[in-house]
Formats: C-alpha cells, sequence, structure tokens
C-alpha cells in the first residue's frame, strides 16, 4: 500500500509518501511544497492545488493521510492554513483520495507510542522507523511522514477488529 501523508500549510506544505506492507514501512520520497510570501492568497492556494494534483499523479497513493487542524492564538494563520488545507482535500477529492484526518497527539501515539511526545522524538522515530539515515527535513516532511506511518498503523490495527 502507498500511503501520502500531508502536513498542511500556505507557506510550505509538508509531504511524505511511503509504502507499507503490514511488516514494514519503506520511504519512497518526501519533500515540500513551499510558495512565496508575498505572493496573493489565491495564487498561493493555486500552487498548492496544482503540486498536490502533481504529487498524486505521480505517485498514485492507495491512502492518504492529513494533519487535523488546531487553532491556538492566532486566528489570522489558522484561516490561512485552512484554506490551504481545504485546496489539499479538493484536489485529493478530485483524484479519487479518501483522506483520513490524525490530530497531533493521534500521530505522536502512533510512532512514539505517548500521544504528549516531543516533536524530536518523533521525528527521531520515523527517522528509525524508516530506515533513514538521518533527520528528514524541512520539519514538515518529517510531519507528513509520520503522519503516513500514522495511518499505516491505524489501517493495520483495523484489519485485527473483531
Amino acid at each position: 500500500m502507498t500511503i501520502l501523508g500531508i502536513d498542511p500549510g500556505y507557506g510550505t506544505v509538508g509531504y511524505g509518501v511511503v509504502k507499507y506492507d503490514r511488516l514494514r514501512f519503506t520511504p519512497v520520497q518526501y519533500g515540500a511544497i513551499k510558495t512565496k510570501s508575498g505572493m496573493p492568497m489565491h495564487l498561493r492556494l493555486a500552487e498548492i492545488y496544482d503540486d498536490m494534483c502533481t504529487l498524486i499523479d505521480t505517485f498514485h497513493p492507495d491512502a492518504a493521510a492529513i494533519e487535523e487542524l488546531f487553532f491556538n492564538t492566532n486566528i489570522t494563520t489558522g484561516i490561512q492554513v485552512a484554506q490551504a488545507r481545504g485546496v489539499i482535500l479538493l484536489a485529493m477529492a478530485q483524484k479519487g483520495l479518501h483522506p483520513i484526518a490524525y490530530t497531533p497527539s493521534q500521530v505522536k501515539q502512533s510512532v512514539v507510542g505517548y500521544g504528549k511526545a516531543e516533536k524530536m522524538q518523533v521525528m527521531e522515530m520515523t527517522k528509525n522507523m524508516l530506515g533513514l539515515a538521518k533527520i528528514p527535513r524541512p520539519d514538515d516532511a518529517a510531519d507528513a511522514l509520520a503522519l503516513a506511518i500514522c495511518h499505516g498503523h491505524a489501517m493495520q490495527s483495523k484489519l485485527f477488529e473483531v
């Protein structure tokens, strides 16, 4: 199964593509879609949409995972991230994917075994689980890979539900 993980944003969208065979995760590719600050928001969103469509067409994922949004103090940033997440979800829907959303705590629990793990612990475990020599960069790509791993674990656990 090929899983696409997405860490949404409007300046940087992290992505990670992994293969999962119920025994191990194998990294395929990871990186980030970047848009230029100062660029009008509608053009940034169009660029994110186009790049997401290209990613999906390139890797033909069987499944997709995306981070659930949570708003802290900066509501404006949260709204902009929500807009970017919307065009990401649109691209996925138009390409026939049914993404599952995971909270940061769910990802931490799945990857590290502790829902309040530190970000560096998640990044280190992601590196180890994927057999990588170093922690994936940018951080958004590492987060996206962790989301893909979380989804693989969630799908695996559903196979064992009675």
